[in-house]
């Protein structure tokens, strides 16, 4: 009932583990997929070891959720000691990466692909980054950027992560599959502030982040309307999902999986089977056999 094809990679359920949360080691990709991930997506990872920033880096409240880590990580060249190989776990797994320059995406790419993941999910939108212009920002250098990893991917599917800051997604999303993107990922957090007025100051110690958590939902769905409107390939829709209707509300819209991120917070480490049980309820209750049915149905 639940089963898709993404790019060819057949996922038991839509679900997606987002990029940044748990996916560090063989061990959580592992749990994740235990607690019903249809896939994982790994922490993003760069040519080099990165510390991030200094804290307080997160925090929540309500309905939202602000980080702005900075993208720690251990580097590829340490990832690709831990982790020796992704086809061998249970679940499929999705590798991130980013650069500072075109070229180091390349490099991360190429060495990403001998682990030999089942797609490759290229960040070119954290909001909180310091490579000057971003790259999420500018169709020629979001293509520029597509080319050099799809050149180095070992034929691998890519996916290009997509930022909500910018006035024309579609024209982005537009660039990427020109490019040869096989697949979109729709969004990355949006960015935000929040300030302590008896601190009288920022709480966040970068002072801006991204926003997460199901405040960011209604962007991200209308984000992947309008994506849905200008691609042929498929679209993960990613951001604010927390419970089934979010996942069924996404799948409307023109999604092919569902990323989910921050609801781990929300809800636990099993928030994946709960979204899956709640979209086989409605389904049933739907007369729904498929996701398929549904897929792209708000646009007819």
């Amino acid at each position: 009932m639940l089963s898709v094809s993404l790019c060819g990679i057949k996922l038991r359920n839509p679900t997606i583990l987002a990029s940044g949360i748990l996916g560090v080691t063989k061990a959580s990709v592992e749990k994740v997929g235990k607690s019903g991930a249809g896939a994982v997506t790994l922490k993003s990872l760069c040519h080099e070891e990165r510390a991030g920033n200094a804290n307080p880096v997160m925090f929540g409240y309500d309905s939202v959720f602000f980080n702005a880590v900075g993208l720690p990580g251990q580097g590829i060249d340490n990832a690709l000691k831990d982790f020796k190989r992704l086809d061998d776990l249970s679940v499929p797994v999705i590798g991130s990466i980013y650069g500072y320059k075109i070229e180091q995406f390349g490099q991360v790419a190429k060495k990403i692909a001998s682990l030999k993941p089942a797609m490759i999910e290229v960040d070119i939108s954290c909001p909180h980054m310091d490579y000057g212009k971003p790259y999420y920002a500018d169709p020629e250098l979001a293509a520029k950027v597509t080319k050099e990893v799809k050149k180095n991917s070992a034929k691998i599917p890519v996916s290009i992560k997509l930022s909500p800051n910018v006035y024309d997604i579609k024209e982005i999303a537009h660039a990427a599959e020109k490019a040869g993107a096989d697949a979109i990922t729709a969004i990355n957090t949006a960015t935000g502030m929040a300030i302590d007025i008896d601190a009288k100051k920022p709480i966040l110690a970068n002072k801006i982040g991204g926003i997460s958590g199901p405040a960011l939902k209604p962007i991200a769905v209308r984000c992947v309307y309008e994506i849905h409107e200008t691609v042929k390939i498929p679209i993960i829709g990613t951001g604010g999902v927390t419970y089934g209707k979010d996942a069924i509300e996404m799948i409307m819209a023109g999604a092919t999986a569902v990323g989910i991120g921050t609801a781990i917070y929300y809800r636990g480490i099993d928030v994946f089977k709960k979204v899956c049980d709640e979209m086989e309820q409605w389904m049933k209750k739907n007369k729904i056999k498929s996701l398929e049915e549904i897929r792209g149905i708000a646009h007819k």
